[in-house]
């Protein structure tokens, strides 16, 4: 049987954080679909859907067992239609743990097949969110150590256009 699990996310952009979560993952499972969620709630984002995707699809692409999608509906629906038997849900703080806990009870409701695992960042992320890496660099400060080097210039680039 092939344990598939979901890792879901806006990764707005993604970052080294991300990166740490979804790598562990992979170590766990033999599949994970690190999945670019479409969030109403949030303004429509630095960069384009596409955009994210490819940016994720280049940061793991030394990871053999995960794949990169999209989804603009119920995460519930989509981890049971691709069979996953897990979501993993990346934790940095404890203020992260409530809104995450509401969501894992609402997705159980929703696909009781499907089990919410929190997994706690290592240490040295704690402090990164995508929110912190865009502050940072607009202000012109130096994001090596946020995000993956492959996409640096990537992020640099349209934060600069969009400060101009």
């Amino acid at each position: 049987m092939n344990s598939i699990a979901i890792c879901p996310g806006s990764f707005d952009p993604i970052t080294i954080g991300h990166i740490n979560i979804i790598s562990r993952t992979a170590k766990m499972f033999d599949k994970v679909i690190v999945v670019v969620m479409i969030n109403k709630k949030k303004n429509s984002g630095l960069f384009t859907l596409e955009e994210r995707v490819n940016f994720i699809r280049k940061c793991t692409s030394d990871i053999p067992n995960v794949e990169v999608d999209f989804y603009d509906g119920l995460l519930a629906d989509y981890a049971v239609s691709k069979g996953a038997v897990a979501i993993v849900k990346g934790l940095r703080v404890l203020s992260d743990y409530e809104d995450e806990f509401k969501q894992a009870l609402t997705n159980k409701k929703l696909a009781k097949n499907v089990e919410t695992i929190f997994m706690v960042t290592d240490t040295e992320y704690m402090f990164l969110s995508s929110s912190v890496v865009k502050e940072v660099c607009s202000f012109g400060g130096d994001i090596s150590d946020f995000v993956p080097a492959q996409i640096k210039q990537d992020i640099i680039d349209r934060i600069r256009e969009r400060c101009v």
